[in-house]
């Protein structure tokens, strides 16, 4: 089938998405999945819910105070839609990264990419330069639009492998920031004429070898994820406060916060960093009716005695990673709230799997969301029958697209994408979660790629070798474990747990650091030297027991 016209000048995006034979099936199975051939998602997302609640409407608002309307939300992504042509050049299919905590101007910024024809590449504020400069070589963006706090990484990543990069600090008072360019254009512009089909966004994720693999999504699948989860299951009102701890990095949290927030006409409630208990704290003080968060963090609230704190939300969401059926009935229990569970990969955007209301089975994640449909296979590739453990399959209107990484092939596995979890399928179609297929460390929620943490500690002067596995912890579902072998003379203990520790988080984001440290004179390998990460994982899961009895 012939593709339509594309709107980029720039084919990069386009020269560097997989053959099609490695695609997955794309299934457009309900009338809200049905697009015209142009569409430009930020027209969709703020031009079109301006003009049907009104400007004055409240789109954004933050812990101290900040209001953004809808009105002031689209002359604010014009202006920067206008920054990034007149002031940098910007051509359709240019990419520009984008760096920052969750904030108002990181969210005018990311429709004002997508308003200029650009392509998001949207990364956490937390990665160092030695996780983002991979990230920059593989995306090639022609901008950087940065938090004006977070702009020592950037810099270090132009200053050593990206000389052409454009850095532009945002939230700042220089001149020439962001909000000053911005401030001294017209914010009128035109969207650009983009297909259905052309990419607006390179999602980051981390591969069990540290190695970032880069999403693709069109500006189709922006809106189709609202047209499935967003609409069918989540169904947000226009006099909704949107709370969401996931960074809009994490397409769950670029779900929540903008896409099915402002389509609804609701308001989004920023929040940059806050812990569990005050997150609980915020949602009382400033009413929030809506929460999306980890399993974690709902477990901390409850264990800290704040739950009642969250009795002012009408809905509660949980994704990350599987809601235990005992958190999930005590929430009931406390607050009234039936917690939407569900289970998406940034590869497929969003949520696909999942169950609101009367149709919640509790311990359950859920059914496949109008749109979707899922599976499980086994061994052969072939669908199991219900009852039978396998590798969930799942093919909607949105599916896996590496942007030029020969991995694809290992996801999609004859037309379906196989995300690397292990589900049950029922008699009645629900799917029951088991555990994860692949070495990835889940922990509150987080996905972190075990040798990438290892290859970090092993910089430490007095570390000869390490292991890193997933241990099993109450709070967070899992921990980062680290065995460690240290060079001849140096001496274990807690102080240089602690140094090894530090030296991770100055090397990558903090959270990946390792929880536990663990001194030990060798490590388990095969007759060929190959490190056995299943005999740690064995320790481990024994001490767990042990701690348990």
């Amino acid at each position: 089938m012939t593709r339509p016209r594309s709107g980029h000048t720039d084919t990069f995006a386009r020269d560097h998405l997989p053959p099609a034979g490695q695609w997955p099936v794309l299934e457009f199975t309900t009338e809200l999945l049905a697009y015209p051939e142009r569409l430009n998602a930020a027209v969709e997302l703020i031009d079109r819910p301006t003009a049907a609640f009104g400007p004055d409407r409240p789109a954004l608002r933050t812990p101290d105070g900040e209001v953004w309307t809808y009105g002031e939300l689209l002359r604010r992504s014009d202006q920067v839609a206008q920054v990034l042509v007149e002031d940098f050049g910007l051509v359709p299919g240019n990419r520009v990264l984008l760096r920052s905590p969750n904030n108002p101007w990181a969210v005018a910024a990311w429709l004002g990419v997508l308003k200029a024809g650009g392509i998001v590449v949207c990364t956490m504020a937390a990665l160092r330069a030695r996780e983002l400069g991979p990230i920059v070589a593989k995306t090639r963006p022609a901008v950087a639009l940065v938090d004006h706090r977070y702009l020592d990484e950037v810099l270090t990543v132009r200053d050593t492998t990206a000389p052409g990069l454009a850095v532009v600090a945002h939230g700042g008072t220089a001149p020439e920031d962001l909000s000053g360019r911005a401030g001294r254009k017209s914010g009128r512009f035109r969207a650009a004429d983009t297909a259905a089909d052309d990419v607006a966004l390179f999602g980051p994720t981390s591969g069990t070898t540290g190695v970032p693999k880069i999403t693709v999504h069109f500006h189709r699948d922006l809106l189709s994820i609202d047209n499935t989860f967003g609409k069918a299951t989540l169904r947000l009102r226009p006099d909704d406060l949107v709370a969401c701890t996931a960074p809009f990095a994490f397409t769950f949290g670029l779900g929540m916060l903008v896409v099915f927030t402002l389509r609804a006409g609701a308001c989004a409630f920023l929040t940059e960093a806050a812990t569990p208990v005050q997150l609980a704290g915020l949602v009382a003080e400033h009413g929030v009716t809506v929460l999306a968060t980890a399993p974690t963090a709902y477990q901390q609230i409850v264990k800290s005695g704040e739950v009642q704190r969250l009795a002012g939300l009408r809905c509660a969401v949980s994704a990350g990673e599987h809601i235990p059926q005992r958190l999930w009935e005590q929430l009931r229990a406390e607050l009234g709230i039936e917690v939407i569970d569900g289970i998406g990969a940034t590869e497929l955007l969003h949520i696909f799997i999942s169950a609101a209301g009367p149709d919640i089975r509790p311990g359950a994640t859920g059914r496949p969301v109008p749109g979707y449909r899922a599976t499980v296979l086994g061994p052969d590739g072939t669908e199991a029958a219900p009852g039978v453990a396998g590798r969930l399959g799942v093919i909607g209107p949105v599916g896996c697209r590496y942007l030029d990484d020969e991995r694809q092939a290992d996801y999609v596995v004859n037309g379906w994408n196989v995300t690397g979890d292990t589900f049950v399928r029922d008699e009645d179609g629900y799917f029951w979660y088991q555990a994860r297929s692949d070495d990835m460390i889940v922990s509150s929620g987080y996905n972190i790629a075990g040798p990438e943490v290892e290859a970090a500690i092993v910089t430490h002067p007095d570390v000869a070798e390490t292991a890193v596995v997933a241990a099993p912890d109450p709070e967070r579902g899992s921990v980062v474990c680290a065995f460690v072998v240290l060079r001849d003379g140096v001496t274990g203990g807690p102080a240089k747990a602690k140094e090894i520790q530090d030296h991770v988080k100055r090397l990558i984001a903090p959270y990946k650091y390792p929880r536990e440290v663990r001194f030990t004179d060798a490590l388990p390998r095969n007759p060929s030297g190959k490190l056995q990460h299943f005999k740690l994982r064995q320790i481990v899961q024994e001490k767990a027991v042990e701690g348990r009895a």
